[in-house]
Parts: structure tokens; sequence; C-alpha cells
């Protein structure tokens, strides 16, 4: 959409916020609603935390599981990588066989 997008209208930690998004509607739900899931239990771990502190915590949180989901997927990659160049030496040997 050229204007942005719809206006969606999330809560996260007890505060409405109206988001502008070209997503589907019902995604930018499931965000919000994991971003307040993350908050909830920063604010579990650190009870006196202002709302500044607990977002902050739940972002790096988020970051977290973002660079660790990052990391694990380039070892797979690498792992298919080197199975790949098995199976192409395997099929190499095979085809040059008398």
């Amino acid at each position: 959409m050229s204007d942005g997008g719809r206006v969606v209208s999330v809560q996260i930690h007890g505060q409405r916020y109206p988001i502008r998004s070209g997503l589907d509607q019902e995604y930018v739900a499931r965000l919000a609603e994991y971003v307040d899931e993350r908050i909830r239990i920063a604010a579990d771990a650190s009870p006196s935390g202002d709302s500044l502190r607990l977002a902050v915590l739940a972002a790096l949180n988020i970051a977290d599981e973002l660079f660790r989901c990052r990391e694990s997927s380039r070892q797979r990659t690498g792992e298919l990588s080197e199975r790949w160049d098995e199976l192409e030496r395997l099929v190499d040997r095979m085809l040059t066989m008398p």
C-alpha cells in the first residue's frame, strides 16, 4: 500500500499502540503478543523494573533468540553444504569407475 498500510491497534505491557503496517493485521497482532510475552517474562525476572528497562531487557532477549537462530541456520547450511559436496564426490567417483 502506498499510504503505509493500515493501522492495527495492539496492546503491549498494558499500553495501546497504533501500528501502521502493510503487513497482515493478524501477523502484527501475533508479533505484539510475542513482545508482550517477552516483556512479561522480563518483568517476572525484574519486578521493580520500569517500562523502559523491561522493554530493553525484552529486546535483548529477542535479539539473543534471533542471533541463536541465525547461528543455528548457518550451521545447518554448512552441514548441508558438506553433505552435498560429499555426495557430489561420490557421484563423480561412481561415474569415473570402469
